[in-house]
């Protein structure tokens, strides 16, 4: 028998009216009848914060823990000493930076994640993101919600995204597909910083310019977009310095992770109105306290804020491609069968994988 740990995050009514929310603890990732059927162990929980919860008392004996990017469970290098039995970890989506990958490579866990699963559905939320703050819709709907109509107050700060300057830090899965779906709006030129230069006949096909300089690249865009991994390069990488660098009244999106911008800085260039606007979906610390400075922060004319819950990659079709992924991880290690290369971020011997920055 093989005890299998999840960490979803509760769905409520929600999950009960609508089973394809496979996320939940209460759809428990459509796995919990295929599990038990074969007599191994099945722990679903949301309780995941502090050495009394759940998931500390639980991972003890636990040999699988399936964990998501929208509620995380945060496997730290002291978790790790008490999870003595655990071999493999299976993130429900894409994004492992909750688990300690060093400490996973030391003790011999494999960590794996649903490559793919959610490229389409961030993507889209970029492009949606891009716009609302661009057009400046939010002020404009919320004065529609108010029972007010004064076309000048949101008109003085929207603006057209043809001709403007696009660039994604990051240009993977999907910071690809982001510009990809730029190319119809005529921006006035599509850029991207990554260390791994995109393959020339897929930065020819949208167009986009590699820019080395991390200052330089920022420096020309109208809009930044964040598309890349949390590790140790990233962590912070968009902080009070580098937006000093920023065109004034730029805007910025993140559906990355929430810990590559500097929460204080990113709040500080909105206020100040160096960055016209700020939106994604992605906290340092999930779920974001009630406190938090991004659930409030205005530019200087009321608006610029996009943001909203962890739940880019986590659409209804998200949530099929990412149950299915993660049953299918499982079912390959049960079976002692190959594991899909791509979904490998540790394997048996270490890193296989280059997402995690250069190693």
């Amino acid at each position: 028998m093989v005890k299998v740990l999840a960490i979803l995050y509760d769905g409520h009514q929600a999950a009960q009216e609508e089973p394809r929310l496979l996320g939940t603890t209460e759809n428990k990732l459509g796995m919990y009848d295929w599990l038990t059927s074969l007599g191994h162990e099945y722990v679903v929980t949301s309780d995941k914060e502090g050495p009394d919860s759940k998931f500390q008392k639980e991972i003890v004996d636990a040999e699988i823990l399936i964990t998501t990017p929208f509620h995380p469970g945060y496997l730290t290098k002291e978790v790790f000493e008490k999870a003595k039995n655990l071999k493999l970890c299976v993130t429900a989506g894409v994004g492992s930076d909750h688990i300690d990958l060093n400490a996973a490579v030391e003790k011999h866990v494999q960590v794996l994640e649903v490559t793919g699963s959610n490229v389409v559905s961030v993507a889209e939320h970029v492009v949606m993101s891009i716009l609302l703050l661009v057009r400046n819709f939010v002020p404009a709907h919320e004065m529609i919600e108010r029972g007010d109509w004064a076309v000048s107050e949101v008109a003085r700060n929207a603006f057209d995204l043809e001709d403007k300057v696009v660039g994604t830090i990051g240009a993977g899965r999907i910071g690809y597909r982001v510009l990809q779906r730029l190319v119809p709006f005529d921006c006035k030129e599509l850029l991207y910083y990554d260390y791994a230069p995109l393959p020339e006949a897929a930065a020819k096909a949208v167009n986009a310019r590699k820019v080395d300089d991390l200052k330089e690249f920022v420096a020309q865009c109208d809009v930044v977009t964040v598309n890349c991994p949390l590790h140790e390069g990233t962590r912070g990488l968009v902080n009070a310095d580098l937006l000093k660098h920023f065109k004034k009244g730029a805007w910025l999106v993140n559906t990355a992770r929430g810990a590559i911008c500097d929460k204080d800085a990113v709040a500080a260039a909105l206020k100040s109105g160096q960055l016209s606007g700020y939106s994604g979906d992605v906290w340092n610390v999930q779920p974001a306290p009630k406190d938090h400075v991004w659930r409030t922060m205005k530019n200087p004319l009321g608006g610029g804020n996009g943001m909203v819950p962890h739940y880019s990659g986590t659409t209804l079709d998200a949530q099929k491609r990412y149950a299915t992924g993660a049953k299918e991880i499982i079912d390959n290690y049960l079976h002692d069968k190959p594991q899909n290369p791509a979904n490998i971020i540790v394997g048996k011997t270490g890193y296989e994988t280059k997402a995690y920055g250069q190693r």
